[in-house]
């Protein structure tokens, strides 16, 4: 590739390699992609390369050498009181790549939008989070977007599930709730569906676009533990008013907004569709593979 001295033609540098990342890298390693993924935590290295991903432990790696070689650079790590954790340290670094970038991808969360009362929303709302997490994401995207020649591409994600991450754990431990609040909606997106949305981003790239990444069906979240409850064969677990739920700050906050994404701009853009396009669908495929 032209100006991309002694570099492969397709390489992933993934900060904060964790669930929608290794997702992707499945995707991408059988089609001969190398991918670079750091992790914080030694214990993790070992599975990490087990995946086919290189793994890297950062803090305390000096990433210049693989950010050069890197072709797509994605951002997983989410944002703290801090600020985005990446820029915090590596800000200049990676405005010296930027124009040797063919594609950037920063995975940030509906989270932005705020409370909509259950309302719609699409790319084109005001950002309004009514949660500090949510204006933390706001801020971080804004910073990524100040990095000049940056081919930046922001993926805002509903609420992800998948393999190991769904209602079916907690159901057959007796441990679920449907905890219900009148009038709450949330969107979900299925993790293969968000692998497979950035896939077809970084080989169509647009810079400076934004996409909304969930499915077509916006749902109460008790209505998706009564599927799962009904796809196990299992009593519904027990319904608990919101007002009265015994629930952590962390729980409560996530019931403090409401609303139904729109996804139509990717579909347009990319000819993107989802394999899972309502919880249903996603959650017995994931009962069928035993996940």
């Amino acid at each position: 590739m032209t100006g991309h001295f002694c570099r492969m033609d397709k390489v992933l540098f993934s900060f904060g390699h964790g669930y929608s990342a290794a997702a992707l890298a499945a995707r991408l390693i059988p089609q001969g992609w190398h991918v670079i993924g750091t992790t914080r935590s030694e214990d993790k290295m070992a599975a990490i390369a087990a995946t086919g991903v290189e793994p890297v432990l950062w803090p305390g790696s000096d990433l210049g050498a693989v950010l050069r070689e890197a072709t797509h650079l994605l951002v997983s790590a989410g944002p703290d009181a801090k600020g985005d954790p990446v820029l915090n340290v590596m800000y200049d670094d990676i405005a010296r790549i930027a124009p040797n970038l063919d594609w950037a991808g920063y995975l940030s969360t509906t989270g932005v939008y705020g409370d909509h009362q259950g309302n719609w929303v699409d790319e084109d709302t005001a950002l309004a989070p009514s949660t500090k997490r949510g204006q933390l994401r706001v801020e971080a995207e804004a910073a990524w977007q100040s990095i000049p020649d940056l081919p930046l591409h922001i993926f805002r994600l509903a609420g992800i599930y998948g393999p190991g991450r769904g209602p079916f754990a907690k159901v057959l431990k007796g441990t679920a709730r449907r905890i219900i609040k009148k009038n709450q909606v949330f969107s979900r997106i299925h993790v293969d569906d968000l692998a497979q949305a950035v896939a077809l981003s970084m080989e169509r790239p647009d810079a400076g676009a934004i996409y909304n990444l969930c499915d077509d069906d916006p749902a109460p979240p008790q209505d998706v533990i009564s599927y799962a409850a009904e796809l196990l064969g299992l009593p519904l677990p027990e319904a608990i008013d919101f007002d009265t739920a015994d629930l952590t700050p962390m729980a409560r906050s996530f019931y403090a907004e409401s609303k139904k994404v729109r996804n139509d701009r990717i579909k347009r853009a990319l000819a993107w569709q989802p394999k899972y396009p309502d919880y249903r669908s996603g959650l017995t495929a994931m009962l069928q593979h035993n996940t």
